[in-house]
């Protein structure tokens, strides 16, 4: 653990997710959804608003989820008293055989031994604070609203306990049981503490079942489970869609500008996602994924944008939220985000393997088989006719496009992943496989490096991306080619800083990055396992593990120095790099002779 680290812990119903702090604090919240205004948003300025819990005297606190689930544990303890916080936000199955799980979040308060005395800071801020909002006693519950004549907005607050002790941050002492519920709906039932434990009662078996029905492994099983379940909390289960982070704007680099808002489906991220939670066990939230991106394309001629709006919408206009002042004063706070203008052809690769992974272990059973297989059709035909011009690339270069390696075998990908599925529907197109090896044909000639003794960022160049690595995963190479371990090889004398990896060296838009980009240290590591070096593997393996927060969780990025925890947090790229490379460890031990 470092300090002043992303020391928090994320809660979700496939609604929206909360972030709360180590201290109990909830710092993150976005209602209805994801994509949402903050009604509480101080892990980016405190005038966005928080829900705290204060004590008089200096307090010993520790925090854990219950086990096998995505509820969070704080406990608050001094010599005299002991008492427990349980947070949650709301998911089960009802009885029609539907989901509940309502934009809201509930903290039970419950008191472990002697008399503790608390305050309760509530100070919603909403639509990101950008005006003022006033908190009222309506009877039942708190209604906080903003000051605004241009939009309305209003957020609920239920309690077991006296409203007013809330409103005018009183001392209360807790002798019983009691509840907090924050909804963006206000209640046509008035909720009770027995409620509150029921909806507990209910979640908590909601996620232990899940987990039931994850693959267990041997090795690494809890920071798999800890993994998979934070993959889950990032889907929205209204659309299928799944986000790339819970925030907006945590900065790469303190006081730099690469701020972004990740609060969006990136056909890349996600099908990466889907991947390896379908490897898991867990092809519901497959399915849905496939849905919502044949739903994106209801016309043949529609070109995949790189992301979408977890509904479904293709213009994602990028602002400035000037009157926050970011993460640790990090500055910009952007919403939006204006890559989804870019041109980025590795998507349709990664896209058609995970299209290709659900055909071939669930071809029969597919419902939407044919609207699938025109989205293939279509797929290829966008690649045939663009494999051959340059892009932005995985990272999103904002300057000039060039012809980058990843990107090309990522096309090489979709032809491949297509003739196979092709082959599964008895549809053989010969023509594809022409085009398949023309691409593998011109990567060989153009992106092999021969002085540099490794396939480069792009073709010509002498840099090195950690992105090439992936080409043995995708299947473009075999792992013990003379080429692929040479690659490994130079990546690792030229990326490797400290145990970490460098996505790339040389200047980007923003000059050379200071912190490293977690999924690439797991490719990296990942590598090591399949060219042999699984000792050496497992102890960069191990190091990595040790920098995640208190709870297990990563964000996007480390930093090279301090090992604290960078940009959006948590990231699903980190963790399901983290599941897919401890699968891999798995896969190695068993095949190992005993």
């Amino acid at each position: 653990m470092h300090s002043d680290n992303l020391h928090y812990g994320i809660i979700g119903n496939g609604a929206s997710g909360a972030l709360i702090s180590k201290e109990g604090a909830i710092d993150w919240l976005c209602l209805p959804h994801f994509a949402s205004p903050s009604v509480f948003g101080r892990i980016l300025d405190p005038k966005a608003g928080w829900l705290g819990i204060k004590t008089a005297q200096d307090v010993a606190i520790q925090q854990s989820y219950i086990e096998s689930t995505n509820i969070l544990k704080t406990v608050f303890e001094t010599e005299a008293w002991a008492f427990e916080l349980l947070d949650f936000m709301p998911r089960y199955q009802k009885v029609s055989g539907t989901y509940y799980y309502p934009p809201e979040l509930t903290r039970i308060i419950k008191p472990l031994r002697g008399v503790p005395e608390i305050q309760i800071e509530y100070h919603p801020a909403l639509e990101y604070a950008k005006g003022h909002t006033v908190t009222h006693h309506k009877g039942s519950h708190l209604i906080s609203i903003l000051e605004n004549d241009t939009q309305y907005d209003a957020l609920y607050c239920y309690s077991s306990l006296e409203l007013h002790t809330i409103l005018d941050q009183e001392v209360v002492r807790v002798e019983e049981d009691f509840f907090l519920t924050v909804s963006y709906n206000e209640k046509l039932e008035k909720p009770t503490i027995e409620k509150a434990w029921y909806d507990f009662d209910l979640t908590k078996a909601y996620w232990l079942n899940w987990v039931q029905r994850t693959k267990d492994y041997q090795e690494y099983a809890e920071e798999i489970k800890r993994s998979a379940l934070t993959l889950k909390l990032l889907s929205y289960d209204k659309t299928g869609a799944i986000i790339a982070a819970l925030t907006t704007s945590l900065p790469e680099t303190i006081g730099e500008v690469r701020n972004w808002d990740y609060r969006f489906c990136w056909i890349r991220d996600s099908s990466m996602v889907i991947k390896v939670l379908s490897q898991l066990g867990h092809r519901k939230i497959v399915r849905r994924f496939i849905d919502y991106i044949i739903d994106l394309i209801p016309e043949k001629d529609e070109k995949l944008q790189i992301m979408y709006g977890i509904h479904g919408e293709r213009i994602l206009t990028e602002e400035t939220l000037e009157h926050l002042e970011g993460y640790h004063q990090s500055k910009p706070v952007r919403i939006g985000n204006d890559a989804y203008h870019q041109k980025q052809n590795d998507i349709y690769g990664i896209l058609m393997d995970a299209i290709y992974v659900e055909l071939e272990q669930f071809s029969l059973d597919f419902e939407r088989k044919e609207e699938l297989w025109e989205v293939v059709k279509n797929i290829v035909w966008i690649v045939a006719h663009n494999w051959e011009k340059p892009d932005k690339g995985i990272w999103e270069f904002r300057g000039e496009d060039k012809h980058f390696t990843f990107s090309k075998v990522l096309c090489w990908v979709a032809l491949d992943r297509a003739i196979k599925i092709a082959k599964l529907l008895n549809k053989e197109k010969p023509k594809w496989n022409s085009i398949r090896d023309r691409i593998k044909e011109q990567i060989e000639a153009q992106a092999w490096n021969s002085e540099v003794n490794a396939y480069t960022q792009y073709y010509g160049a002498k840099a090195l991306d950690a992105s090439v690595l992936l080409m043995e995963q995708y299947g473009f190479i075999a792992p013990k080619d003379p080429r692929f371990v040479a690659t490994v090889k130079a990546t690792e004398k030229e990326l490797l800083r400290d145990g970490l990896m460098y996505r790339y060296k040389n200047e980007d838009d923003f000059g050379e990055p200071s912190s490293s980009f977690t999924i690439c240290t797991f490719w990296f590591i990942r590598s090591l396992i399949k060219i042999g070096e699984v000792e050496k593997a497992k102890s960069h393996f191990e190091q990595l593990l040790s920098y995640s927060n208190h709870l297990g969780l990563f964000s996007e990025d480390i930093d090279f120095n301090s090992k604290r925890l960078l940009g959006n947090f948590p990231q699903a790229y980190s963790h399901l790099a983290l599941i897919d490379t401890a699968i891999q460890f798995n896969e190695t031990s068993s095949k190992a002779p005993h």
